[in-house]
């Protein structure tokens, strides 16, 4: 492959394309329906015949800016993220990422690295309640609004605020910012995967209505009730709201197996052995039904010779044929003298595989708020700072439901106060599990005279990192020999603009401009800013272990064992390209598959400007040719 030059907007400086990713696919079904690369809209509906909805009266769902919205969640991040090792813990080793950003745009930036890697999304989104932030994106320039939201830059456009009700489009606010990060976020999902989102009534009813669009009623699983509280609050003008939502959806139905729950010893204690079954313990169930089938009524004989008949209105669960093969079977149980009403015996050994989750979660199951209040007052020496953050129980039942593996991935981009990431490292310190996290918070500013602030933290983000590193070490403390291997570290990355220069001249200095263009990479970026943003670029995973090579006093970075090089030196020779050259040989030697396969797949990249000449660049494609590397390119 030639050599490319990266632009600004050429694929590698942007996020991933989906609107033509969409085309795409569509062209692949109909492709009759294309004339000179366009959508013939009416072919389209001829070839979707009756599927089409051709009345203006239809049942929608609508709002003032969805249409908006909707093309924010297709338009492409020109965005990066920059790696801030000094804030993260175990950088070298760590599958796990925290990034600081607005999560719109963290969502786009995710869309290469990991579309359908993710096994479960938990958030707990703002409840729009009026007193809550409400993301205001600008959709014009949601970098540059990032960027006024946390003081970067100064406040002329949109920023971070609570959305009253009395403003006028109060909901409308709301729906623009959940549809986008939604739709983004399910890209993310593997096919199996579901996604969890708390809320309280106020939004409830559109958060349903916005996610049936997104993921599709199909898919709904359930609205879970959880009993948030333990007690009214007596200051109620009506009636003391004592719960939450949390609302699931699937990506795919037909592929999420939802996870069954632990037998409480309450559970248990019902299976008994009265007639010392040699199958073990069993629990009796109703024989009856209330469906009525006329052929499943009849009258039984019990073993004492009376005669039982189903109640008024209902008839047997099962046929006159069946109930005779579970007599023979001893699966009914007429009561110890013989003559109860027949009952079907239900062995423990036949349901090891716990109970269906109910869609009422009590906080005596699961936690309630002060309980997760107080689990962060115990991780922080006594100081709070949220109002109502999530216990860990309750991500604990919410990681049973959604049936996640000892190796998903879990992602959660309303991060907050990081509940996530401690209920999932407790999880994996308990069953050696090296399930992965992403979490995703906007650096929102403490409030001024707030606790937080006065003990020195000035951002939720400076909040969830540290609840990350104190909950790690405490839980490496408390099960020393367990976590040996527990993965309680995190890397931190932190959303910007490109590391590559945009062409936008200064006109009344245009020979300053065409000169500053020369190099077209930001003086105050480093090749780790490069490294990390070419992860991005080619959809690699952002764990991926980066090494740097010194040779001769020049850098090389080596990104996943020789998956790429990247070198961002000036003044690159011939004498460079042979060391790079032997370098990639040498690795490729190693004799592993992982390794060969690696050294087929190794792509090489380099500063554009770096050259000392355009020889010594042509002549590096073919050096790198001869070794079997053909995708070399520069930035």
């Amino acid at each position: 492959m030639s050599n490319i030059k990266i632009t600004p907007t050429s694929p590698l400086a942007q996020s991933k394309d989906l609107l033509s990713d969409n085309i795409a696919k569509l062209q692949q079904l109909f492709p009759e329906a294309f004339t000179e690369g366009k959508i013939d809209f009416e072919a389209l509906q001829n070839l979707l015949g009756d599927h089409v909805e051709d009345k203006e009266e239809r049942y929608n769902f609508t709002w003032a800016g969805k249409q908006q919205a909707m093309r924010e969640a297709q338009k492409m991040s020109r965005g990066t993220l920059r790696p801030a090792k000094s804030d993260s813990v175990d950088w070298d080793t760590t599958q796990n990422l925290y990034i600081e950003g607005d999560n719109l745009e963290v969502l786009k930036l995710l869309q290469k690295s990991y579309h359908s890697k993710v096994k479960m999304i938990y958030i707990d989104p703002p409840y729009n309640t009026g007193k809550d932030f409400v993301y205001k994106d600008n959709y014009k320039d949601n970098l540059q609004n990032y960027k006024e939201i946390t003081g970067q830059v100064g406040e002329d456009g949109a920023r971070l605020s609570t959305n009253s009700d009395t403003a006028g489009r109060y909901h409308s606010n709301w729906l623009n910012m959940m549809y986008p990060r939604l739709k983004l976020a399910r890209n993310l999902l593997k096919e199996d995967g579901v996604i969890f989102i708390s809320i309280d009534d106020n939004e409830v009813t559109n958060l349903r209505r916005v996610c049936d669009e997104i993921f599709g009623e199909d898919n709904f699983v359930a609205n879970v009730i959880w009993e948030r509280a333990f007690s009214p609050k007596n200051d109620a003008k009506y009636i003391s709201e004592n719960h939450d939502h949390v609302v699931i959806y699937s990506k795919s139905k037909e592929n999420f197996v939802c996870g069954r729950l632990e037998r409480s010893a309450e559970s248990l204690s019902r299976y008994k052995n009265p007639d010392n079954d040699l199958r073990g313990k069993w629990t009796s169930g109703d024989l009856s039904v209330k469906t009525y089938n006329e052929s499943y009524d009849y009258q039984i004989k019990t073993p004492s010779g009376k005669f039982v008949n189903p109640p008024h209105g209902s008839c047997w669960r099962v046929s006159k044929e069946r109930f005779a093969e579970l007599v023979s079977e001893d699966r009914i149980w007429f009561g110890a003298n013989g003559d109860n009403v027949p009952r079907l015996k239900r062995f423990l050994s036949d349901v090891q595989d716990g109970v269906v989750p109910i869609s009422i979660w009590s906080n005596k199951e699961v936690g309630h708020n002060q309980e997760g209040r107080q689990e962060l007052k115990a991780t922080f020496d006594g100081q709070g700072f949220f109002d109502g953050p999530k216990p860990v129980r309750l991500l604990r039942r919410v990681f049973k439901v959604a049936n996640i593996s000892k190796s998903d991935l879990i992602l959660d981009f309303f991060s907050g106060s990081a509940t996530t990431a401690h209920a999932t490292m407790q999880l994996n310190a308990e069953d050696g599990g090296k399930r992965k996290f992403i979490m995703v918070q906007l650096p929102e500013p403490t409030p001024e005279k707030s606790e937080a602030r006065k003990a020195g933290y000035e951002t939720i983000c400076e909040i969830g990192k540290e609840r990350i590193r104190r909950a790690g070490q405490k839980i490496k403390e408390e099960n020393p020999i367990a976590t040996a291997k527990l993965d309680t570290g995190f890397k931190v990355l932190k959303l910007d603009s490109s590391n590559i220069k945009s062409w936008d001249p200064n006109y009344e200095e245009l020979g300053n401009s065409l000169f500053d263009a020369v190099d077209n990479i930001k003086e105050d970026r480093t090749n780790a800013d490069l490294a990390y943003e070419v992860l991005l670029k080619y959809g690699l995973d952002l764990t991926l272990p980066i090494h740097e090579v010194d040779l001769n006093g020049h850098k090389l970075f080596d990104v996943g064992m020789g998956a790429l090089l990247l070198c961002m030196e000036k003044n690159i020779d011939s004498n460079l390209i042979n060391s790079i050259v032997k370098y990639a040989e040498d690795n490729s030697l190693i004799e592993d598959e992982q390794a060969e396969k690696i050294k087929r797949n190794c792509r090489v990249i380099f500063r554009d400007t770096g050259f000392i000449d355009d020889t010594v660049k042509a002549n590096a494609l073919k050096d790198f040719e001869r070794i079997g590397i053909t995708e070399v390119r520069s930035i």
